[in-house]
């Protein structure tokens, strides 16, 4: 017989889902400053290594379509628990193997992993709490989510300048299993009542959602904005090691700043939350391409770590904006079916992130901050022709 989390008794297991969430972020993010030491001892180019990270966002991108149904008709106390004890497995093999395919392999796992560990969480939440109690509890998850891409750079800086690439893995392994013996002794199952699991309703419904072009075009909104942020996160960290010289842990500082501004954005969507969606959004992409324009310029007579950092946190700030507004959009089109719309909004966008990120590195093979800004710039495009659709799409209407 299982235990079931109650409200009252619920402080440590919410403590628990807190450390939880940012989990993506830190597995995504705390490997990005080894990246070049990791193609270096492993003897390959930069495009092998950058598919690691490819591979984790497609596998948690697709895993998010079923997850959502299977924790609901499942629980959500045992896949938790199951998916950290494979976290310790999956992350201590990384850290161990020279066979890159073994890596490939390992961060598909993760990434599916990564999804039934965060919509377990997130379904915790409104499991446990009620009303303000649980806006409240859920507007706080949004804020840790998003501190996982910040601080896990800047960690992963330290810990491959001190120890090498493998320590961050390491490192995950032993946080997933602290997290796992905490887990099995605090927590339990909240869900209220099990769901059977009907996937022709869910394929349904992925349809008549997909038929709403205001929410598909909003979709991918997200994904050409967060691809954006993730096109530097692949290119980055080898240019400004390799290209400019600096170490590993001035990397993840530059990582930090990059998180700062993606946070700064969707603070500033959230302030501009009651204005017009298309409006704004057109600007912000206005201001997006006016900023990588006058970055091509200045790199052709001036690059260096200072301008890079200076554009491309312009450029993340107005990335974030666009897609705060557009997720939480996404998010709250559809208020009878939210589980299902939020696995379909988060499933398509980061396998759009993925996939753009990684053809527009391999087009453009950023080398120099004039190529980084020509990279920026595609996803600009894309997002500007994605906003005249939605604007001819509203007229018409």
């Amino acid at each position: 017989m299982e235990k079931n989390t109650k409200p009252q008794q619920s402080f440590i297991p919410t403590i628990l889902a807190f450390a939880l969430v940012p989990i993506t972020g830190l597995a995504t993010d705390i490997y990005l400053p080894s990246m070049p030491q990791m193609a270096q001892e492993l003897g390959l180019n930069e495009s092998k290594i950058q598919l690691t990270l490819s591979l984790f966002l497609i596998s948690y991108g697709v895993a998010q379509f079923f997850t959502g149904a299977l924790v609901d008709a499942w629980g959500r106390y045992r896949i938790n628990l199951i998916s950290l004890f494979l976290f310790v497995v999956s992350f201590w093999i990384t850290a161990s193997t020279q066979d890159i395919w073994v890596i490939y392999l390992m961060r598909i796992l993760q990434g599916i992993l990564s999804a039934f560990v965060v919509i377990s969480k997130r379904a915790y939440f409104v499991d446990v709490y009620e009303g303000e109690q649980r806006k409240h509890y859920l507007s706080i998850m949004t804020i840790v989510w998003s501190i996982g891409p910040i601080v896990a750079p800047f960690i992963g800086g330290y810990l491959q300048t001190q120890f090498g690439w493998r320590s961050n893995f390491m490192v995950l392994a032993v946080y997933s299993a602290v997290l796992f013996v905490l887990e099995l002794i605090f927590s339990s199952e909240t869900i209220k009542q099990k769901k059977p699991l009907h996937m022709n309703y869910l394929i349904g419904e992925f349809k008549m959602m997909l038929k709403s072009n205001d929410f598909t075009f909003g979709i991918f909104m997200c994904g050409i904005s967060y691809g954006l942020v993730m096109f530097y996160n692949l290119s980055g960290p080898f240019f400004i090691e390799h290209q400019l010289g600096y170490s590993a842990i001035t990397t993840g500082y530059t990582s930090l700043i990059m998180g700062l501004a993606w946070m700064c954005g969707g603070f500033i969507g959230k302030a501009l939350i009651k204005k017009a969606l298309i409006p704004k959004l057109r600007i912000a992409n206005f201001i997006q391409i006016l900023l990588i324009i006058c970055m091509l310029i200045v790199s052709l007579y001036q690059a260096n770590l200072y301008t890079l950092t200076f554009f491309a946190f312009a450029v993340h700030c107005t990335a974030g904006f666009v897609f705060n507004n557009y997720f939480s959009y996404c998010l709250g089109r559809f208020p009878l079916s939210a589980g299902i719309a939020g696995g379909l909004v988060g499933g398509i966008t980061y396998l759009l992130t993925s996939s753009l990120s990684y053809i527009t590195v391999s087009l453009v093979n950023p080398s120099s901050q004039f190529q980084i800004g020509l990279g920026y710039g595609i996803f600009a495009l894309l997002g500007l022709i994605t906003l005249y659709v939605i604007q001819k799409l509203v007229r018409s209407i």
